[in-house]
């Protein structure tokens, strides 16, 4: 794991050449959205796109983690199903799903049986490397995604900017970001999580919840402002000393959010809680996402050691498919 942390900058690099170079053509199809299936290491892309897209796509972007589709997927939708192994058994049910309502099709995999799909049925197919945990390759998946929406007009290509900015950051930041790792790791360490953010980073929190439990091997929780402080935030009364909280958010917020934000950060200081801040550049969508995911894959790594644990392992999951191809 550390090594294909390490080599991040240098799979988005790859990433966008693979994404420039894709041959996918939507002229003459009318859009009215678009659904991307995907789970895991493979959906969370999606999830981070959603995000990003939020402000920008003037129709619907939305991310299906399920074995069907919903029902408003139709003829005019753009239908990506992302799948790094090729063989998630929820993303080749729903494919399957969107071909008989005649979605516009494009899959992105590394090979397997949604390859296999794509090529049976003519449907543009992204490869991308294979051989990897999904989880490791998310430079790879993410950027694809944003390839495919450029090239159907839904988004301008400005993401690629932002990519590099923040591949020469990380290169030069690389000794800083690891240190930085080790330095949250070491205060999450033993200690029960909570990951709580902002309207508009839930992908990225998400994105290291994840990487907590695959990789540190840990259960950790999250939840986002300003819903949570309608709710959770009630269940904040009592001491709670092996809490650790991690608040995630950008100085370009909304106002109103940062403020509902400092307010929580009282609440859980009455509870005795520890609470570490994590701020984000503020300088652009994917800057700030792709930082922010090489430095908290870091702290997944970290972690992983000082709990003594394997970060490749998920024999679990291993355990669960196996249980779910017996008939």
């Amino acid at each position: 794991m550390k090594d294909y942390i390490e080599s991040f900058p240098e799979q988005l690099r790859t990433a966008i050449q693979i994404g420039q170079s894709a041959k996918i053509s939507f002229k003459g199809q009318n859009l009215s959205q678009v659904c991307l299936s995907g789970l895991g290491g493979s959906g969370i892309g999606g999830s981070l796109v959603q995000d990003y897209v939020s402000g920008l796509m003037k129709i619907p972007f939305f991310v299906n983690k399920s074995y069907e589709i919903p029902r408003n997927v139709n003829a005019q939708t753009l239908f990506i199903a992302c799948s790094y192994s090729g063989n998630t058994e929820e993303t080749l049910a729903a494919v399957k799903q969107a071909k008989k309502v005649k979605a516009i099709i494009v899959c992105i995999t590394s090979g397997g049986a949604l390859q296999k799909f794509a090529e049976q049925h003519g449907y543009p197919c992204i490869l991308i490397p294979s051989g990897m945990p999904p989880r490791a390759c998310l430079g790879y998946s993410v950027t694809q995604i944003l390839y495919v929406l450029a090239k159907a007009g839904l988004i301008q290509k400005s993401f690629e900017k932002e990519f590099q900015d923040a591949i020469l950051t990380i290169e030069k930041q690389s000794t800083q970001l690891n240190k930085q790792g080790l330095k949250l790791a070491q205060k999450l360490s033993k200690r029960e999580v909570l990951l709580y953010t902002t309207v508009g980073h839930e992908g990225l929190t998400v994105r290291f919840k994840q990487q907590l439990n695959e990789n540190s091997k840990m259960l950790a929780a999250h939840n986002v402002i300003p819903e949570m402080t309608h709710n959770e935030i009630v269940g904040w009364r009592d001491i709670q000393k092996q809490r650790t909280v991690v608040c995630i958010s950008a100085p370009n917020d909304y106002p109103a959010n940062l403020r509902r934000l400092n307010f929580l950060k009282k609440v859980i200081k009455t509870c005795q809680a520890e609470i570490i801040d994590v701020q984000l550049l503020g300088e652009s969508f994917w800057k700030d996402a792709l930082i922010f995911i090489h430095l908290t894959d870091w702290v997944s790594w970290h972690l992983s050691l000082l709990n003594e644990k394997d970060a490749i392992e998920v024999k679990v999951i291993d355990r669960l498919k196996s249980e779910m191809s017996k008939k």
